[in-house]
């Protein structure tokens, strides 16, 4: 398993995204299964990962299925959220240096993206605001 993977691992199993601004590259792009344009850099893929690491790293949350290449993995989670069942994936590569360059994540079923969509739009706005 390359470097970037085990780090991913360690910051969802610890709950602290400290170690998260070293693991992404700086012209990382996360794309959000609730926003539909690509989001490019570091701070704004930092903001969605440190909030979905606040709203899904609950006790219930596990990767259920990995799939792992050379330069990227594809990881299967599962999770309560609000009594609604969320399943989902984190599709990540990385560089020759282990940086993640592409962070795609993808979640089912309505009921469950929709509940996802309203609990990190509360969290990124209480991030925003100094709350979180």
């Amino acid at each position: 398993m390359s470097q970037a993977l085990k780090q991913w691992h360690q910051i969802m199993e610890s709950g602290d995204t400290t170690a998260l601004n070293d693991l992404l590259a700086e012209d990382v792009v996360f794309h959000s299964p609730v926003v539909h344009t690509p989001q490019e850099g570091k701070a704004i893929t930092f903001a969605y990962l440190s909030a979905a690491n606040k709203v899904l790293g609950n006790d219930s949350f596990q990767y259920v299925r990995k799939i792992i290449g050379e330069r990227d993995a594809m990881l299967e989670f599962t999770l309560e959220l609000e009594g609604i069942h969320v399943n989902g994936v984190d599709i990540i590569r990385w560089n020759d240096d282990d940086k993640i360059v592409d962070f795609k994540v993808m979640v089912r079923p309505l009921k469950a993206i929709n509940q996802v969509h309203m609990e990190m739009g509360k969290m990124l706005e209480a991030m925003q605001n100094g709350k979180a």
